[in-house]
C-alpha cells in the first residue's frame, strides 16, 4: 500500500470510531496494523474536504463490491460434497483449503524477530524453513539474521528447495507451534518455497551476510545458488530497467527517501534515476545530495530496501519489468 493509500485508510478508520476500526484491524496483517496505526499517530488533523473526499471514495468502492458468499471456505466444502460425495470430497477438501487451520504459525506473525529466533533455534532447519516460507520477507530475513551460520545456509537451501508442504505435515507443525502460542485462525495463503523466495529473502539481510549465505549454498549446489541469484534484484540492478521502469518508481518514493538512498548509489545509478526526472526536480535532488551531509550506511541500506520493496510491489502488480534468471523477462 503506498503512502496515499494508507492516509486514506486511517483517516477512514479513525472515523469510524474505535469499536468498528478494532473489528477491521482484526482482519489486517501485522505490518498492515503497524504502517496504519503508524500512520493514524501522524494525523494530528484532518481538513474536513479530505474527509469527505476519503469518504465518497470509500461509498463508491463499497457499492461497486460485494461478497458472492458469506464463508466462502463452508460453500466450497458444502459444493465438493454434493457433487462428489462425502469421501472424494474430503480429498480434495483438504487441497483446497491447505493451511487454513494454522494458528500457529499465524501468531509468529505478530512477533518481533528476536522471539521468534529463540523459539525456532534449535528446531530442525527443514521445520524452521517451513516456517520461515509463511512469514513476510523482511520479517523472514531478520528470524534468519538472528540464527547461526550454519543454521542460516542450512536452511536458506531447504526453502530454495522446497516447492510445496503436505496438508498433514503442516497441521502437525502448527500443532507443535499452538501448544505454546495463540493466534489467529486464518493465515495469508503464500508461495511455498523455490529460489525466487530464498532471493527474496536474502535481498533483505543486508550484502555482507546476503553474500556469506549464498557462497555457503552454492558450496553444497551451485546450480541452486546461481538460481536464487539469478532472482535477486539488488539497487545496483536499478540500472536494468528501462526509463519507463524507473518512472514508475520515482511516483512511489518520497524525494527525502531518494536522497538518502543515492548518497550510497554508484554513479551510473544516479544518472539514470536523474535523466528520469524534470529539469527541475533533477537540479532539486542534485543541489539536495550535495547539501545533505555524512549519512550512516545503515540508513542508506534502509532506504535503498525500502525502494526496492516498491520496485517487487510495481513487478508482483505487473506494472513494471525487472526480468529473472529463471524466467523470460517482459517485453
Amino acid at each position: 500500500m503506498d503512502e496515499q493509500g494508507l492516509e486514506r485508510s486511517a483517516i477512514l478508520l479513525m472515523t469510524l470510531g474505535e469499536e468498528a476500526a478494532a473489528e477491521v484491524f482484526r482482519h489486517l496483517s501485522p505490518k498492515e496494523v503497524q504502517k496504519i496505526g503508524e500512520m493514524m499517530t501522524r494525523l494530528r488533523t484532518v481538513p474536513k474536504e479530505k474527509v469527505g473526499q476519503v469518504l465518497e471514495q470509500f461509498q463508491a468502492e463499497a457499492e461497486a463490491n460485494g461478497s458472492l458468499v458469506a464463508d466462502t471456505d463452508e460453500y466450497v466444502k458444502a459444493v465438493l460434497r454434493k457433487a462428489l460425495g462425502e469421501e472424494k470430497a474430503g480429498l480434495l477438501i483438504n487441497r483446497i483449503l491447505q493451511g487454513s487451520d494454522t494458528s500457529g504459525i499465524e501468531s509468529l506473525k505478530w512477533m518481533d524477530a528476536e522471539s521468534v529466533a529463540e523459539l525456532l533455534r534449535n528446531e530442525h532447519p527443514q521445520i524452521i524453513a517451513s516456517v520461515l516460507v509463511h512469514l513476510e520477507r523482511d520479517h523472514a530475513g531478520e528470524i534468519l539474521q538472528r540464527l547461526g551460520a550454519r543454521t542460516r545456509s542450512d536452511v536458506m537451501l531447504r526453502v530454495a528447495t522446497l516447492d510445496g508442504i503436505q496438508p498433514n505435515a503442516l497441521r502437525e507443525l502448527n500443532e507443535v507451534l499452538s501448544r505454546v502460542l495463540a493466534g489467529a485462525d486464518k493465515l495469508k495463503k503464500t508461495a511455498l518455497g523455490g529460489p525466487k523466495i530464498a532471493a527474496e529473502i536474502l535481498n533483505g539481510l543486508g550484502s555482507a551476510l546476503e553474500t556469506e549465505v549464498l557462497d555457503s549454498v552454492r558450496e553444497s549446489d551451485e546450480d541452486l545458488a546461481q538460481a536464487i541469484q539469478d532472482q535477486m534484484f539488488t539497487f545496483d540492478d536499478l540500472i536494468k530497467l528501462d526509463d519507463k521502469a524507473i518512472q514508475s518508481v520515482l511516483r512511489e518514493v518520497a524525494n527525502d527517501a531518494l536522497v538518502i538512498a543515492l548518497k550510497g548509489a554508484t554513479p551510473e545509478i544516479r544518472d539514470k534515476i536523474l535523466k528520469n526526472m524534470s529539469q527541475r526536480a533533477a537540479e532539486a535532488l542534485r543541489e539536495d545530495l550535495e547539501s545533505r551531509g555524512p549519512v550512516r550506511v545503515s540508513d542508506v541500506e534502509a532506504q535503498q530496501k525500502e525502494i526496492l520493496k516498491t520496485v517487487r510491489r510495481l513487478a508482483d502488480a505487473g506494472e513494471i519489468a525487472i526480468g529473472g534468471g529463471g524466467e523470460d523477462a517482459f517485453v
